[in-house]
C-alpha cells in the first residue's frame, strides 16, 4: 500500500475558485508531481462525476434562460447563464439540488476510498456550490454550515484566489461583474468555513509552485509519499 494513504483511505485534495483562476493547470502539475513519485492519482470533476440531475440542470440554461454551452476562450467568449442567474427562486431551486448534491458526493467519496487510488484530487467541490448562493444572507450561511458536515472534509482543500479582470481574460463566460461578486463569495464562505487554503492572485505558473509548496507543508514529498 502507498504511504501517500491516510491509513486505508486515500488523501483528498480539492481546489476551488472563480472561472479561469488556474485550476485545471495546478490539478495537472500536481498530478505530475504526484505521479513522478509512484503515487495513484485520480482526478474527479465535480460538475461531470457528482452532480445529479446533470442534462437536465444543463436543458434548463439553455433552453429557459437561453444560456450558452462550452468553454470560453479569448479569442472565442461565450455567455453562460447559469450560477449568475440569482432570483430568489433560482436561489431556492439551488439548495435543494445542492442538498442532493452533497449526499451523492458523500457517497461517490466513500466508494472511492476502496478503489486503488492513492490520493483524489477534486476540480471543483461542494464550496464551489455554496460559492453561487448569496452567502451575505444569514439563512444561507446557516445552510452553509450545515451541508459541509453532510460531506467528507478535504484533507486540504484549495481557493485559488483570482483578479476577475484577469480570470475574465483568460476565460470570458461569465460578465465581469458577476466574478467580482463570486470572487467575494468564495472569500467570505472561506472566511465562515474556515476549511480552505487561499491561494493569492499569481500568475499560473507561481500558482502552480504554491500549490505544490503548500502541500509539502502538510507533509507530502515530493516522491508524493505522506510524512508519518
Amino acid at each position: 500500500m502507498s504511504e501517500s494513504r491516510l491509513g486505508d483511505r486515500p488523501l483528498l485534495i480539492t481546489f476551488s475558485g472563480v472561472d479561469g483562476a488556474g485550476k485545471s493547470t495546478s490539478i495537472a502539475s500536481l498530478k505530475a508531481w504526484l505521479a513522478n513519485g509512484g503515487t495513484r492519482v485520480r482526478i474527479v470533476t465535480f460538475w461531470d462525476n457528482v452532480v445529479v440531475l446533470r442534462r437536465f440542470r444543463e436543458r434548463i440554461t439553455t433552453a429557459w434562460f437561453r444560456g450558452e454551452k462550452g468553454i470560453g476562450a479569448p479569442d472565442k467568449p461565450i455567455r453562460r447563464k447559469d450560477k449568475n442567474l440569482r432570483p430568489w427562486y433560482a436561489t431556492l431551486g439551488r439548495c435543494v439540488l445542492y442538498l442532493f448534491d452533497a449526499l451523492h458526493l458523500s457517497m461517490f467519496v466513500k466508494t472511492m476510498r476502496t478503489s486503488k487510488v492513492d490520493v483524489l484530487i477534486f476540480d471543483r467541490y461542494i464550496y464551489d456550490q455554496l460559492a453561487s448562493l448569496p452567502i451575505e444572507q444569514k439563512a444561507i450561511q446557516m445552510y452553509a454550515r450545515l451541508l459541509v458536515k453532510l460531506v467528507p472534509r478535504p484533507n486540504i482543500a484549495y481557493l485559488l484566489d483570482a483578479d476577475p479582470d484577469s480570470a475574465f481574460a483568460r476565460k470570458p463566460e461569465y460578465p465581469l461583474d458577476f466574478l467580482r461578486e463570486y470572487r467575494c463569495s468564495y472569500l467570505r464562505l472561506k472566511e465562515l468555513l474556515g476549511c480552505m487554503t487561499v491561494i493569492n492572485p499569481l500568475p499560473i505558473e507561481e500558482t502552480r509552485r504554491r500549490v505544490v509548496v503548500e502541500l509539502a507543508r502538510r507533509g507530502v514529498s515530493p516522491a508524493g509519499q505522506l510524512a508519518s
